[in-house]
């Protein structure tokens, strides 16, 4: 029992939804201060960095910080929402870089986000979202062979008597 609460799936995706609720909803706000007022953010952060359209990419910015935080803290189309963040983010990255070298005040808080985003790109939302749901529902049988697996596994384990025996097929290295 103890080792069920305590496997690592559960507390996996227990500490990926924590981590995809709380970057989302801290990052948020940061795209509705930008639509607020658009053009004061087009002439501070985005025309310094002589990049065309500053506007529309103003624009791009906000929604991509809005929606791509909406979509990690719902877990629906995950992995697209942590693009979106991480490359909005990349891209204020370099412009703290450009404007102010590396002061670290300026970009601890950045080098969180896009440590969350890379994160959820490289996991996945974990058992706890959207995705999920949708995966189990048009294909039921994933997580029963996950299941089988696992069991195969831990079998494997108990006849050896070594837990840290792993398996590897012949020809593989």
């Amino acid at each position: 029992m103890l080792r069920t609460v305590l496997s690592k799936p559960f507390l996996a995706d227990a500490g990926l939804l924590i981590l995809r609720v709380f970057t989302g909803v801290l990052l948020i706000h940061h795209g509705y201060e930008k639509l607020a007022n658009i053009e004061n953010f087009a002439d501070a952060f985005v025309r310094p960095l002589h990049l065309p359209f500053p506007i529309t990419l103003s624009y791009i910015a906000a929604f991509s910080e809005i929606g791509g935080s909406w979509l990690i803290i719902t877990g629906l189309l995950t992995r697209f929402g942590a693009l979106a963040i991480f490359g909005t983010i990349s891209v204020a990255i370099y412009h703290a870089i450009v404007t102010s070298g590396f002061n670290i005040y300026l970009l601890e808080l950045l080098g969180l986000y896009v440590g969350a985003a890379v994160a959820i790109l490289a996991v996945g939302p974990g058992r706890f979202a959207i995705d999920e749901l949708i995966l189990r529902r048009f294909d039921p049988d994933v997580r029963s062979q996950t299941d089988r697996l696992e069991a195969a596994f831990a079998s494997t384990e108990r006849a050896t008597g070594n837990s840290s025996t792993s398996v590897v097929p012949d020809g593989v290295s």
